[in-house]
């Protein structure tokens, strides 16, 4: 009896330890000599990838992403490309035709491996599309690291997606994604999802890049040139150094980033300034009457910084590049890849704010955006609209930033074709779908955590979030551990419904009746999804006094919010569809009431919120 129970004992508790594990990350550090065929368009490589195994299991296999194998016709993604047709990216076809499908041979992206090797001994590798499956003569076992070399020759792609040759604004090289990347391992196992023209998502690595290429280009990279009086467009006094081959050769550094993306252009121009408690930034691009703009964006960049910086928590690195490549914009560590040649101030200030925000989220907070892209993207777009707010203000003041996204969803909304946010990011059946999914939907889902606690509370939420969590691979758990702390309240029933599901929130004045002394109001919950209710009256004297009506769900109710002190009444059960209640104000004292006057609940239909006394 003792032995059963001591068996018993001991498998709940191996049980209980397994699912309790603590957490971990991965760490690489590479170091890559580069030699590129600026001619041709190809360059040749050498890599030592050191990788430390932090995590409680032995692994035999490790995976690589080779991202630019995608860029051929027949590949996977231009498979995913043609299914979609007209539904998928429009950057990827034209007029529902892949545009991969034409790639000419000579301009197809390749990353074609040479060896791997594991501590000097040759590795077998298969390579299935954009993944590279590595079987390990020794495997790395807890706690322990391995080095792993490798020489490979690549071809630059026809620019299509975020890399290639050539850009539409005539950047010769856009270098993301460019070469043999380590794949992410943690609890969930390796991230090896096909590159279909979305995400991406790796371990926090080091990097030293030495790139040779001929001395009249000029690069821009998410790193720290280590040379820059060596090359050409850093320092107004510098003397080139060129080996035999006229080539010069930059040297760049990184530390503890998600990957090292740069450009090349002879036209490049660098310029540079400070953000006062903030990174050195550098501008990279091609400096025309096309490119005017980005001179007057300068003092609109530093304020970002600085508004990020105090609303969510501290940039981490030393620098940020602003560089002109790419097909739109994406971000990467420490740089961002854009389009140049701006209609307008706002929309390029918009463009740097957006990709720029994404280092909080996509790098410093390094969610995996193949499983989660509403947290990358839709975080992204929450303080993007924030920021935007105070660097535009709008012509007619309003309280609430984020008042375009809710309408834009609410439009949405009623074209019937809403996907779950939940969906992995490659595998929405529609390109707009998975824009809403993921901007929209994500930033609202901040948005209604602040109606439903108090902005107050969000604000707390989301600093302790950055604080605890940079720098590491957080969950959407991770911050609903955060958000139910600090709030006090029961939060789960709101993710479930808003990310898992396409199920919406309508809630409407049902009836008024007006009495002597009082007046009797009748809320209906006609969605599902149920909500707490914010409710106010407008009195005849401009006076507005707020009721809060509590979800019995949260358990704990809302007890401060920016827009307003306010009155709790009863809670409203989230299985009642109708819920009644008196308050003391004639109809002569009204000028009107209804249902949210802040603007924040994501209710899909406005029409019936508010009442009007004549």
């Amino acid at each position: 009896m003792k032995m059963r129970f001591f068996f018993l004992f001991s498998l709940f508790f191996s049980l209980f330890s397994a699912q309790q594990s603590p957490y971990y990350q991965q760490y690489a550090k590479y170091k890559m000599d580069i030699d590129v065929d600026a001619q041709n368009f190809t360059y040749q490589g050498k890599q030592t990838l050191t990788y430390t195994n932090n995590s409680p299991e032995e692994l035999k296999v490790v995976y690589f992403h080779l991202y630019w194998n995608a860029f051929k016709p027949g590949s996977i993604m231009d498979q995913r490309v043609a299914n979609q047709g007209k539904n998928g990216d429009s950057r990827l076809q034209i007029n529902g035709v892949s545009r991969l499908a034409s790639i000419p041979k000579e301009e197809e992206g390749a990353q074609n491996i040479h060896f791997v090797k594991q501590n000097g001994k040759d590795l077998r590798f298969e390579i299935q599309e954009s993944i590279m499956k590595v079987e390990l003569n020794t495997p790395i076992k807890p706690n322990s690291s391995t080095t792993f070399t490798m020489e490979w020759d690549a071809n630059i792609p026809q620019q299509i997606r975020r890399s290639g040759r050539n850009n539409r604004e005539g950047i010769d090289m856009t270098m993301t994604q460019w070469y043999p990347k380590i794949a992410e391992y943690d609890y969930d196992g390796w991230a090896t999802f096909d590159y279909v023209g979305r995400e991406f998502h790796a371990p926090f690595s080091d990097y030293e890049v030495n790139i040779k290429i001929d001395k009249d280009y000029v690069i821009g990279a998410g790193g720290n040139l280590e040379n820059p009086m060596e090359v050409k467009g850093y320092e107004a006094n510098s003397a080139i150094k060129t080996d035999d081959k006229n080539k010069a050769t930059w040297k760049w550094t990184a530390k503890n980033i998600l990957d090292f993306a740069w450009a090349a252009d002879r036209d490049y121009t660098v310029e540079n300034f400070t953000v006062l408690d903030g990174p050195k930034v550098f501008y990279v691009y091609q400096k025309s009457e096309k490119t005017k703009l980005w001179e007057e964006s300068k003092p609109y960049i530093i304020k970002f910084f600085q508004l990020m910086n105090a609303a969510y928590g501290r940039y981490t690195y030393p620098t940020y590049t602003f560089i002109q490549g790419g097909d739109g914009g994406m971000e990467y560590g420490m740089c961002t890849m854009i389009l140049g040649n701006a209609t307008s101030l706002e929309g390029l200030v918009g463009l740097m704010v957006h990709e720029g925000g994404h280092s909080w989220n996509q790098q410093i907070m390094a969610y995996n955006e193949s499983v989660r892209p509403w947290m990358d993207e839709g975080f992204t777009s929450y303080y993007e609209s924030y920021v935007m707010h105070q660097l535009f203000p709008p012509e007619k003041p309003i309280a609430n930033p984020f008042a375009g996204s809710l309408n834009s969803y609410r439009n949405f909304v009623k074209r019937g074709i809403e996907e779950p946010a939940v969906w992995l990011g490659d595998h929405h059946d529609n390109g707009s779908a998975y824009s809403f999914a993921s901007y929209v939907k994500g930033e609202l889902f901040l948005v209604q955590l602040g109606y439903i606690m108090g902005e107050q509370n969000l604000s707390t939420i989301m600093k302790e979030f950055y604080q605890t969590w940079k720098l590491k691979h957080p969950t959407d758990r991770d911050l609903m551990h955060i958000a139910q702390k600090v709030s006090g309240m029961d939060l789960k029933w709101f993710q479930n419904y808003w990310i898992n599901t396409t199920k919406t929130i309508d809630y409407s004045v049902k009836n008024v009746k007006y009495e002597a002394n009082s007046t009797t109001i009748t809320l209906e919950n006609k969605g599902t999804i149920p909500m707490p209710i914010d409710f106010s009256v407008l009195t005849k004297d401009k006076k507005v006094v707020n009721y809060q009506i509590p979800l019995n769900m949260t358990h704990v109710w809302k007890t401060k919010d920016i827009y307003g002190n306010f009155e709790t009444l009863n809670y409203w059960p989230w299985t009642q569809k109708e819920y009644t209640f008196t308050i003391p104000f004639s109809k002569s004292q009204i000028s009107a009431l209804g249902i949210d006057f802040s603007g924040r609940l994501a209710d899909v239909n406005m029409e019936d919120n508010l009442v009007e006394v004549k």
